[in-house]
């Protein structure tokens, strides 16, 4: 059966990642939710978010999705907002339980608006994986093969300055 007494699906999220997943979910379905899925955390190198993106793909006009917590649905304000996006290109909303928010109505477009405002001043790094700094003796390998510090930048993927300020502390 794909719509429940109402005329909407109420599809409920939540990650499991802490002790509170099992009460997010027997909340969820206190909540009403016909459905709840939930979202295993990922292997290193995998993706976060496939339980989240299926249901955005499943999830119709009128259906609502319900979280227990904003942050369920991304690791930044953007990510929230690109999940708001989707939801509304298919017709569908969102309700949040703590706090009480939803994007219907009025309410919906101060909680966009809101959500705007926080991504425009949010760093643009957020959820980028930091690099991790060439090894030294790696530095010191491929200038002793005669490489100069552009090249080694270059190819080690970092910058030349990473790699003049590696050089200096083997001098010193």
């Amino acid at each position: 059966m794909r719509k429940g007494v109402c005329g909407m699906l109420r599809i409920g999220y939540v990650r499991l990642r802490d002790e509170r997943s099992s009460e997010d979910t027997a909340t969820l379905k206190q909540m009403g939710c016909h459905v709840v899925r939930a979202e295993e955390p990922a292997a290193p190198g995998g993706g976060e978010t496939a339980v989240l993106y299926s249901i955005l793909d499943f999830i119709g006009e009128g259906d609502q999705l319900v979280v227990t917590r904003l942050d369920h649905l991304g690791h930044s304000t953007r990510d929230v907002l690109r999940v708001i996006d989707g939801l509304e290109a298919r017709g569908a909303s969102l309700f949040v339980v703590e706090p009480d928010l939803s994007t219907d109505g009025e309410g919906g477009r101060a909680l966009r608006a809101a959500l705007k405002a926080v991504a425009a001043v949010e760093p643009t790094w957020a959820g980028r994986k930091r690099r991790n700094a060439p090894a030294t003796e790696d530095i010191r390998a491929l200038q002793q093969a005669g490489v100069g510090p552009v090249e080694i930048a270059r190819r080690l993927g970092v910058s030349r300055m990473t790699v003049w300020r590696k050089l200096r502390a083997m001098e010193a």
